[in-house]
Order: structure tokens, then C-alpha cells, then sequence
């Protein structure tokens, strides 16, 4: 029931007896118990039976929780304690012989009340038993002088207890103390017994319920508070028959309504004409987008699963609409009295910047679900330079680009193409767990035309929004696209590579980058002199040029683009012909349209914000006149709109006016190559293809028409600097992958919140906080057009031996021995992985007020060495990965005391090391995940972070979780390597060939002691050991007498022969 009284729902119970008890455990989980041998979890929210735990104890007919177990009492006279997680029995307490009458909690104590068999039956039982739940065992019973039926807890001053008989006697007295019969009082019921007892929240008032259904409430003070945050209570309202106020007739504004009339179907002297009461049904609200999204047609009838949105049979109705239904254009904000300068509430929540909040676990408690609730990955933010974010999904999304990024590999260490393939695998692998782009990003930071363009940003002007975000993400989708383009026009392919250049896409002249995105040009320039050159020319992108027209005109999109691709200008150029700079007409004519058209909108001014304003404006009312009276205020569904849902087009033929807001922007252009090297661009729509037909019929005579795939924006918000969001149209090809489905849908991409959105939201462009900065359009059945297979670039040739960049390194210091060809692994086969790490730059956080730490920005960690060792055969424990990791950043700490690494380590001019390239060690660990091995480590889970690699869950098996018992504290490889193995490692610094060993030994142990986990009680049994020792030891390995470690045992004695 709602506080008022009002019934919310009724459930109906199967299969159930009796119940007794309930149990609410917090907002939205209740627990039901009575005389049958289970009980019942129901979700509140959704109204639906969640879990049924088995209780090997029938009968559970009182139910109490603290923050340590459930506790439940049996009609039997038990009393149980069960886990908060599992609902499994931890302990049990035999209270009473007979049946259990009450039983209360508080701190450490538990008392319980109950009847003892006598021999002429059952017996009220005098003695309260006591239990003391810190040593789990009872202590002296305390003896009362009524025959009790309820007790509680009213820790007051003291922990006192309120016994309570039927016969309404009520004795107070202390737990652990002697009741005394002064403290007896006595309550008058008007029946004969009191059924029910308990105490205020507060612990202020008392409240008795007897069998004639009266309630006695007894408080300490004439006004008590009933609970820490009480409010009136709501009592229905009286009937008001018998109580009419008079009325004056001569006041012309009384309501006559205060009267109460019968109903009558008969005309009443105020009832509306006729005309002015026609029934107006109101509108079905719009389908949710997630319905729709998901929805699967079997003929005309679309099934798809219940969201669980909104409750059953409930409309939020709208009491407020806009005043003005056509001419609200124009908003003017909220008043900034009593907020800050400026005010920020007008950005949607949603597109707002999102930040991590990180605890003393860092990132493993954050819920990253809470933004993301789909199958597909974000991206994110806390990595320098991870403004780009928004633009690494938009080239993942598009299919052509994803497949042949992945097909590419190259020999040179940081090639922003390899790296990017390296990060659309993780996308492809990732269920909605958000990856970063660690490596991708420090392979852009090493770029020298990234720097000298100003892409790179310094830690304090990201943070604090200094540059010009727009700007800076367009000339970041120039300088990708070119780089790209450059790196994928190599077609020297080295042997440890092969297989990277085998693809059918590369041409000698041109790189797959170029097939998809350039369009070739002639550029005329025509002296006065008569002398005209031209030069063939080809770009990547375009810059929407605007036209100087303040007079409001009309401009379609299709317009300014064509002003944009054939652009006119006078400028002063060199003449052969005059020999000196002269004024000079250039013209630019198209010779190929790309594939994927991609315009950067340069609105970095007010006069370009201005002009997209107007324009929206002028498009508006254009479209509101258009459409006449047809136009609704809200986005909803007509009765036609619902027939047309069933139709194959499923085509909605009347917008909304939020819809047509802020809109200029076309989902579709055509553009047409004409035979004296012009071109025709106009914007195109539905209509236009029903009534002239498909457009692939016409790209034969050089008709071609782009759909709109993505749009950047850039989100002005003074509170936070601002940031850069997506809009993505996501393909069939990545729902049937994720979820699936066949279907298409617009999401907004804000780095790892990912949320579905109606497409018009796409379009929109409210410039006073969301600014356009990027447009993809893509030729229609583009996927058609390429070979979208994906080869696996990687070959088992990255295992076999390779040459250190260290100077010095010298075969007698040779730590690891690589795979022969007979030792290649296969799928299912173990490896033993550890990794070290070094510091590049410091954690940053503050200090509260309350002494607490707050981590603003984690330390930036770069891996430094990586061990992997083999986990089975005659050579098991042998390494034959042992790469240290070459870096070029500034290393801040070594961390020498937890990782080994000393500085000059992963330097080539001094280091001994088997010193490496990181993409060299990353291409070894993808062959291993791609071919299916299986990884034992300790902690893998920060490894694999670090280390930048997505590596699917059955493929991991972390020892820390291996050992460890729920909501107990994760154990460390040495005291575990102490205590199952009897092994002393990791004495003065850590060594990652030992660790990985050892985490191999430890999984050995593992399957022995669980019987390859069919044993799973035993082995419980075994960590309840483990957990003891540890209290014991502190957690903490007794010193040894003499340093022994299995690194320094003679394991390469019979190895160095191979």
C-alpha cells in the first residue's frame, strides 16, 4: 500500500501454504516466509518473484536483517543465521523446545522469547534466552516475572529490553542484567489480548494492537517523532455531506461545485452546448524507442522484450505545453538568480560530461552499466588526449573502415593504423564493458605532425577546456584521415608480418583510405591574361564555406555544400604567362564523389552559429507551413501512424513539432555528376525516392545519394569546460554481431555512456550549447561495394625468436627460451602471465574536509616488462616470452621495490635486458588470445588493463580470485604461495618469471584441493583456513632464515642444453 492507504498491486502466491513473515531489505526487495520449506524474493519495481531460496528448516514465521546476516525463526524453536548474499545457513542457535514466540537483534545481542514442551503440552517459557553473537554461543538467560509473548530492542541510553505478555503486561529491564518487578506496567486493551507489538523508529513510542483491532500508542513526551525524517500522516478524507459550507449567491466567483449533485442524465443548467463538448480522444503515447529498436516483424506483428520503463497501465500526463504552439522557437533560459553566472541546467543530462569517480579500488566498483546500458563499448575519458573519443567510434562504425583497419599490419612501431585495429578488435570483443584507447593515444602523442598542428594537448588545458574544442576535433579528423591514408599506401610488408598485405583492397596507386574517402578535383585558375592551368588534385574532406547574406534568405544544405565542393574565388596567384602575381579566378570542378563524404561545418564563430540559427528558423516555419494542421505538438502516434507500422516502409508520415526544432540539416542529399564536369547537389527525402524511384538504379548515369551515418558535436558547458559528443546511425551488421537483430538505430556516444536516440535528436542543433563540428555522409549500399571479411593479420611467426634492441644484451643473460615449432599452442592449453609496471605520471587527488583522500586523476601506469611461461609439457615453468619494454615517455617512478625494473632497464644504450617494442609483445599476446589459450596469473584483471588488451573471460584464470571468499579481502600471491606451497617469494622485489610460476603452481594446488571443481564444500572449507591463518599472521609471511625462492632454484640447468 501507498502511505494514503491506496493498494499498488496485489501478488498472488503459488505453491505457498501459509505466510507469516515479511521482510523488506531495502527499497525495492521484499522477503516472504511462512509454513512451507522455501522463501520467496520479490523485486518490488517489477513486481516479479526473483529468487527462491530453499530452507532446510520449514516453518520461518519472524524475519529480521542486520548488517551481517539474515536471521529467521522457525516454528520449531530454531533460530538461523543466514548469509546476506548467498541466503546459506551460518549458524543456528536451538532457542526453545517447543516454538519460538519473538525474537529481536541489537549489536551483539539476540534475545528470544518462546514456549518449551511440558508434559501436559506446550508452555509459556519465563527465561529469555541470550545469545552473543561475537562468540556465537549463549550466555545466562535472563528471568522475567510476565509470560512473554514479544520482546524488542529500545537501545535508548542502554540497551534495554520491552517484554510484552498478552494479557498486556509490559516489564522493562536490561539483557544482560536482573528484571525487576517495580519495572512492570500494565496495558488496558479493549480486548481481551494483545496480538501485536513495536517500536518507533526513534525509539519514542510504543505501539500495541489488541484482538478488537484497536491501536495503543504510548510515547515518552505529548509530541514524540515517529521516525528521523517523519511527515504528517495522510488519513483519507471524511465525508463532507453532513458538513456543506453555507453559500452566497450573491458572490458572482463562488464555485458552485462545493455542493455535491447526484448523477443524472438529464440536462443540467450548466452543462456546455454541444459544439463545444465534442469528445476529443486523446493521443496513444509514441512507442519507446527501445521497443522499437528491438522489435522483430513475424509478418505485419512486431514482438520485442518488455523494457520495464514505466509500470503497468500508467501515462504520465503533461500539464504544461508551450504557450505558443508554432512560434517557440526562441527559448529564452531560466533565470540564473541563486545559481551560478551563467546557467548550465539547459544541457541535457545525458550530454553533459561524464567523469569517473574513483574509490580505494579504483575502477572495479564503478558501474559503468549505470551509462551503458547496451551491447556495444565506450570509451574511456581519463587518458590525455582522449577528446578523440567520439571520433574513434565513428570511424569503428563504419563498416568498411572497421574491416580493412583490422586487415592492416605494418613493421613500424607506431603506426596510428595498426594501433587503431588493435582497438576496434577490443570494441568487436568488449559486451558493453568500456575499453580505452591507451595505446592507440601514445602512438598519436609520438607523431611530430600531431604536435606541430597543436593536437596534443598539456594535462591542464584539457581539464580545464582552454582550447577550442570544435576547432581542435577538425583538425584532428584531418589529420586521422591522412595519416591513415598514408600509412596504408606502405605496401612493403616484412616477413614476420605476412598476411597484412594479402588484401585485395590495396592498389598500387592508392590506399583503401583513399578508395573510401578521396574525391578527385580539377582546380582552373584563369589569369586575366587569358592564361588558364590546370591541376588534378584529390581531398579527403571538405570545410563548409558560408555564404555573406544577412538578409535571412533561405539557404537548403544541399546549397551551401555545393558552394563548398565547387568553390569560386578571386585570390592572387602566380602566372607562367606574366611571370608575377596577378589576380586570378580559381574554380574547382569534380571529376570522382567518394564513397564516404566527410565535411567539417567550421562553426567557430558567433557569424557561423548565427547563420545555422537563421537557417534552422527559416526551416522551421517552412516546414510548419508544409504540413498545416496536420503537425502535432509532441512526437506521438496517429491511428494512420499505426497502420503504417505494420506496413513493410514502416514510413511515419507526420512529424512533431519538437521534431522539426532546430533542424537545417537533410538525412539524405543527391548529388549528380553533369557532362560538362558540374554537379548538382539537392537535399533528398523518402518521398523523393518513392516518387523517382531507387537510387541505385540511377548511380549508372553518375546519381549517387549520400546518407547521413554520424554527426560530432560540440557541447558548450561553462560548468565543465564543454566536451564532444556523437551521434552514430549503427548499422545492421553490428546488431546482428551484439544483439542479434536486424535492425538500425541512432545512439549518442558521450565516452562510455552509450544511450539510444530518436534519429531527429541527430539533426538538432540548439546553438546555444550544441554545436555541429563533423558530418559523415555515406553513399547508400555502400557495405555492398568491398569485401568486409576479416583476415587475422597475425601469425604464429611473432612467437619464434627476435633480436633485442639492447646493445649489451648477450646470450649468457637470456632469461626465457622461445617456442619451437612443435611447442606452438593450441586452443585450451594454460600460460602462465605476469607483468610489471612503471609510473609515468603521479596520481592526483585532494584531500576532503572530513580527512578522507579523493582521487581526482589515477597515476598513469606503462607496462615495463612481460613474462609468459609455459603451462604444460616437459618444459612446464620454462618462460618463453620475457620482453622488457621499450618507452620513449618520461618514467616519473620504477617502482623497484614491486616490479624488478631498474632504471636503465628498458633503455637500449645500457640495458642488459631482452628489450623490445611494445607492439612487438602486444602482436605475441593477441596470437596467444586469438588462438585460444588460456592465461593463469594474480591480479590478470590490472595486467590486462594496463597492458591495453581485451581478453574474453573464459580465458582467464586469476588465482586472487581463485582464493578468495566473498566480501573477505583479496589475498596476495606471497602470503598464498606461503601458505598452500610452502614457498617464500617475492623478498626484496618482485620478479615477474617467479610470479607467473608460482600463480601456475597455485592453480595446480587449486584443481588438487577442489577435485578440478567438483568438490566445491571442501574446498570452501579450505579457504576458511586460509582466512583464519591470515587473521592470525596479520597477513603477513613469517621472514625467512634463508632466502629461498623457485627463481633461484636450478630450473635452466637441464633447459640451457636445449
Amino acid at each position: 500500500m501507498a502511505r494514503g492507504g491506496l493498494i499498488i498491486f496485489d501478488y498472488l502466491l503459488d505453491e505457498n501454504e501459509d505466510m507469516h513473515s515479511l521482510l523488506l531489505t531495502d527499497s525495492s526487495t521484499l522477503l516472504i516466509g511462512g509454513l512451507q520449506n522455501h522463501i520467496l524474493e520479490i523485486d518490488l519495481n517489477t513486481v516479479q518473484e526473483t529468487q527462491k531460496y530453499a530452507v532446510e528448516t520449514p516453518g520461518v514465521t519472524i524475519m529480521r536483517q542486520t548488517n551481517r546476516f539474515f536471521f529467521c525463526g522457525h516454528t520449531s524453536g530454531k533460530v538461523s543465521l543466514r548469509d546476506l548474499r548467498t541466503f546459506k545457513v551460518e549458524h543456528e542457535f536451538d532457542a526453545f523446545s517447543g516454538s519460538l514466540s519473538d525474537f529481536d537483534v541489537h549489536g551483539n545481542l539476540l534475545a528470544a522469547c518462546g514456549f518449551s514442551s511440558r508434559l501436559t503440552g506446550l508452555a509459556c517459557d519465563r527465561f529469555l534466552k541470550v545469545y552473543d553473537l561475537r562468540m556465537m554461543r549463549a550466555i545466562t538467560p535472563l528471568q522475567v516475572h510476565v509470560d512473554p509473548a514479544f520482546l524488542r530492542f529500545i537501545p535508548t541510553y542502554t540497551s534495554r529490553l520491552a517484554i510484552i505478555s498478552q494479557s498486556g503486561q509490559c516489564q522493562f529491564c536490561e539483557p544482560t542484567g536482573l528484571a525487576n518487578p517495580a519495572d512492570i506496567f500494565h496495558v488496558n486493551p479493549v480486548g481481551p489480548l494483545l496480538m501485536t507489538f513495536d517500536v518507533s523508529a526513534s525509539k519514542q513510542a510504543l505501539a500495541f494492537g489488541d484482538s478488537e483491532g484497536c491501536v495503543h500508542l504510548w510515547t515518552d513526551s505529548p509530541e514524540p517523532s515517529f521516525n528521523p525524517y517523519s511527515r504528517e500522516t495522510e488519513f483519507a478524507l471524511p465525508c463532507l455531506v453532513d458538513s456543506l459550507p453555507p453559500l452566497d449567491w450573491s458572490q458572482d466567483l463562488l464555485p458552485l461545485s462545493l455542493i455535491p449533485v447526484p448523477l443524472t442524465t438529464d440536462t443540467l443548467l450548466s452543462d456546455w452546448p454541444a459544439a463545444n463538448s465534442a469528445p476529443a480522444p486523446r493521443r496513444a503515447p509514441p512507442v519507446d524507442a527501445e521497443i522499437l529498436r528491438t522489435m522483430k516483424k513475424v509478418g505485419f506483428i512486431g514482438y520485442a522484450p518488455n523494457p520495464r520503463t514505466k509500470l503497468r497501465n500508467q501515462i504520465p500526463y503533461r500539464l504544461k505545453e508551450s504557450d505558443s504552439e508554432f512560434d517557440s522557437f526562441s527559448q529564452v533560459t531560466e533565470s540564473p538568480v541563486g545559481r551560478e553566472e551563467e546557467p548550465h541546467l539547459h544541457v541535457s543530462k545525458k550530454y553533459r560530461k561524464v567523469t569517473i569517480k574513483y574509490s580505494k579500488l579504483g575502477l572495479e566498483d564503478f558501474d559503468f552499466k549505470h551509462y551503458n546500458k547496451t551491447l556495444f563499448a565506450g570509451l574511456e575519458p581519463h587518458i590525455p588526449n582522449a577528446y578523440c573519443n567520439c571520433m574513434i567510434q565513428v570511424l569503428y562504425f563504419l563498416e568498411p573502415v572497421r574491416c580493412l583497419i583490422q586487415n592492416h599490419l605494418c613493421q613500424k612501431e607506431f603506426c596510428l593504423a595498426c594501433e587503431l585495429g588493435f582497438l576496434f578488435h577490443m570494441l568487436d570483443l568488449s559486451r558493453g564493458d568500456p575499453c580505452q584507447g591507451s595505446n592507440f593515444l601514445r602512438a598519436f602523442r609520438t607523431i611530430p605532425e600531431a604536435s606541430a598542428l597543436g593536437l596534443i594537448l598539456a594535462d591542464s588545458d584539457e581539464a580545464s577546456g582552454k582550447g577550442n574544442l570544435a576547432r581542435l576535433i577538425q583538425r584532428w579528423n584531418r589529420f586521422i584521415l591522412t595519416q591513415l591514408h598514408q600509412d596504408m599506401q606502405e605496401l612493403e610488408v616484412p616477413q614476420a608480418y605476412r598476411g597484412a598485405g594479402g588484401s585485395s583492397f590495396c592498389s598500387s596507386g592508392d590506399s583503401v583510405i583513399g578508395q573510401l574517402f578521396s574525391c578527385e578535383m580539377e582546380n582552373c585558375s584563369l589569369c586575366r591574361c587569358g592564361s588558364e592551368t590546370v591541376r588534378a588534385s584529390s581531398t579527403l574532406l571538405f570545410t563548409l564555406s558560408y555564404p555573406d547574406d544577412k538578409t535571412g534568405k533561405n539557404y537548403d544544405f544541399a546549397q551551401v555544400l555545393k558552394r563548398s565542393i565547387c568553390l569560386d574565388q578571386n585570390t592572387q596567384a602566380w602566372c607562367d604567362n606574366c611571370e608575377k602575381y596577378q589576380p586570378t579566378i580559381q574554380t574547382r570542378n569534380i571529376r570522382h564523389l567518394p564513397d564516404i563524404l566527410v565535411i567539417n561545418c567550421e562553426v567557430n564563430s558567433s557569424k557561423e552559429a548565427d547563420f545555422w540559427r537563421m537557417q534552422a528558423e527559416v526551416a522551421f516555419k517552412m516546414a510548419v507551413k508544409k504540413h498545416g494542421g496536420e503537425i502535432s505538438k509532441n512526437k506521438e502516434f496517429a491511428l494512420a501512424d499505426w497502420k503504417e507500422l505494420g506496413s513493410p516502409e514502416g514510413v511515419l508520415v507526420c512529424p512533431s513539432i519538437e521534431e522539426l526544432k532546430n533542424v537545417w540539416l537533410p538525412f539524405s542529399i543527391r548529388m549528380k555528376m553533369t557532362r560538362n564536369k558540374g554537379l548538382d547537389v539537392c537535399n533528398w527525402t523518402d518521398g523523393d525516392e518513392m516518387q523517382w524511384g531507387p537510387a541505385r538504379a540511377e548511380e549508372e548515369h553518375g546519381v549517387y545519394v549520400y546518407d547521413l551515418m554520424a554527426t560530432v558535436v560540440h557541447i558548450l558547458d561553462s560548468r565543465t569546460g564543454g566536451s564532444l559528443v556523437a551521434h552514430i546511425k549503427v548499422g545492421e551488421t553490428y546488431h546482428q554481431r551484439k544483439e542479434g537483430v536486424t535492425h538500425q538505430q541512432w545512439y549518442l556516444f558521450n565516452d562510455f555512456l552509450i544511450e539510444p536516440i530518436d534519429k531527429h535528436e541527430a539533426v538538432q542543433f540548439d546553438m546555444n550549447w550544441k554545436v555541429p563540428a563533423i558530418l559523415y555522409y555515406v553513399k547508400r549500399n555502400l557495405n555492398s561495394r568491398y569485401n568486409l571479411n576479416i583476415k587475422n593479420p597475425i601469425e604464429a611467426s611473432v612467437l619464434l625468436a627476435e633480436a633485442s634492441l639492447a646493445r649489451k644484451q648477450r646470450k649468457t643473460h637470456t632469461t626465457f627460451i622461445p617456442l619451437m615449432l612443435n611447442e606452438m599452442p593450441q586452443i585450451g592449453d594454460l600460460v602462465g602471465l605476469d607483468a610489471e609496471f612503471v609510473t609515468l605520471n603521479e596520481e592526483e587527488a585532494e584531500l576532503r574536509s572530513d580527512g578522507t583522500k579523493s582521487t581526482i586523476k589515477p597515476s598513469q601506469m606503462s607496462v615495463a616488462r612481460i613474462t609468459c611461461v609455459r603451462g604444460q609439457g616437459p618444459n612446464e615453468g620454462i618462460p618463453f616470452i620475457d620482453d622488457y619494454i621499450s618507452t620513449q615517455e618520461q618514467v616519473v617512478d620504477y617502482l623497484t621495490q614491486y616490479s624488478g625494473i631498474k632504471p636503465g632497464d628498458l633503455d637500449a644504450k645500457i640495458s642488459s635486458k631482452h628489450l623490445t617494442t611494445l607492439k612487438s609483445t602486444y602482436l605475441k599476446l593477441r596470437f596467444l588470445i586469438d588462438i585460444g589459450v588460456k592465461f593463469v596469473g594474480h591480479g590478470l584483471q590490472k595486467d590486462f588493463r594496463v597492458i591495453n588488451l581485451m581478453v574474453p573471460k573464459d580465458q582467464v584464470l586469476d588465482t586472487v580470485y581463485l582464493f578468495h571468499m566473498p566480501r573477505k579481502r583479496m589475498i596476495s600471491l606471497r602470503f598464498l604461495a606461503w601458505y598452500f606451497l610452502d614457498l617464500k617469494i617475492q623478498g626484496e622485489t618482485h620478479d615477474s618469471i617467479e610470479d607467473a610460476r608460482t600463480a601456475l603452481q597455485l592453480y595446480r594446488k587449486y584443481l588438487e584441493l577442489s577435485k578440478n571443481g567438483t568438490e566445491p564444500e571442501s574446498f570452501h572449507k579450505v579457504l576458511k583456513g586460509l582466512y583464519e591463518k591470515g587473521r592470525k599472521m596479520d597477513w603477513k609471511v613469517p621472514e625467512p632464515e634463508g632466502q629461498t625462492s623457485p627463481k633461484n632454484a636450478a630450473v635452466f640447468s637441464s633447459v640451457l642444453a636445449l
